[in-house]
């Protein structure tokens, strides 16, 4: 999987502590965000800073930060459709592909776009974003 550089603010972070302490749930919108996410709340706490992030989410990765996903409909074998796959199940993706390709609907960039909830077997909200 391709790498992508991020920063993350520390105002972002106490954003994301506050709306999780108050019940919210934390909306990635797009992959490259929710890869940011995720790389800074590897080491089991979510961490501001910079840093470049190579991780290739796939089936049986355990979603710590984000709750949700804005993306578009990613092209077919792609790494990016894996990390759909992981994120909303294999069989939910496929209903949705399966969908959109019945109402023609755009894929890849500048595409339609979906907003998912986590397959069960994704969530894993840890006591990482606990202040």
């Amino acid at each position: 999987m391709h790498s992508e550089l991020f920063q993350l603010p520390e105002t972002t972070v106490q954003a994301i502590i506050r709306a999780r302490s108050r019940g919210g749930r934390i909306v990635a919108v797009g992959t490259t965000t929710l890869r940011a996410l995720e790389s800074a709340c590897a080491s089991g706490t979510l961490r501001a800073g910079g840093a470049e992030t190579g991780i290739f989410i796939r089936p049986g990765f355990r979603f710590r930060v984000v709750d949700r996903l804005i993306t578009n409909f990613h092209l077919p074998r792609s790494t990016l459709l894996m990390l759909v796959c992981a994120f909303a199940g294999m069989e939910n993706t496929l209903r949705a592909y399966r969908h959109a390709v019945a109402r023609g609907f755009r894929f890849f960039s500048y595409g339609d776009a979906m907003l998912i909830d986590p397959s069960p077997q994704a969530r894993s909200r840890s006591d990482a974003l606990q202040a």
